[in-house]
Formats: structure tokens, sequence, C-alpha cells
């Protein structure tokens, strides 16, 4: 797979966990968190979370999230600042 080199890496994490209650997120064990990984771009990210969330269709309980880590590490280019 070759990249464009003018994209910017924007990174992604992509995790999941069975929830307690299935109206909130909250963790029944965050020793057992499912951490997928850490994805260059959202649309790679995307089809990771997709297939996590696929592969756990019989577990209603469990979750999986993606998280922009690219807004976490320049806050000030998330909102445009």
């Amino acid at each position: 797979m070759s990249e464009d080199t003018n994209s910017r890496q924007l990174l992604h994490l992509v995790f999941g966990g069975e929830l307690k209650d299935v109206s909130d997120i909250e963790f029944k064990d965050l020793g057992k968190l499912d951490i997928v990984g850490i994805f260059p771009n959202y649309r790679t990210a995307y089809d990771a979370w997709k297939e996590a969330a696929q592969r756990t269709v019989d577990n209603a309980e469990m979750r999986y999230f993606i998280v922009h880590l690219h807004r976490l590490l320049d806050p000030d280019a998330a909102s445009g600042s």
C-alpha cells in the first residue's frame, strides 16, 4: 500500500471492551480492553473498528471506539486556532 506523501498523518486509536451497562461507557474490566491498534488515518481506523465490532457482534455488551489521537496531540489544530 503506497502512502500519499502530501497527506497529513492523523493518528487514530481503535479499542474496545465489555461495558458494565450498554447505556453508559464504563468498562467491566480495564485489564481486558482490546487495543486493536493505532492507525494513520480515519479510513483505516474505521475499517479496523468495523472488523472488530463485527467479530464480537454476538456480545451485546462489547463496544469498540475510535479515538482521534491527533486531536489530543495537537488540540490547537483541532480547534482551528
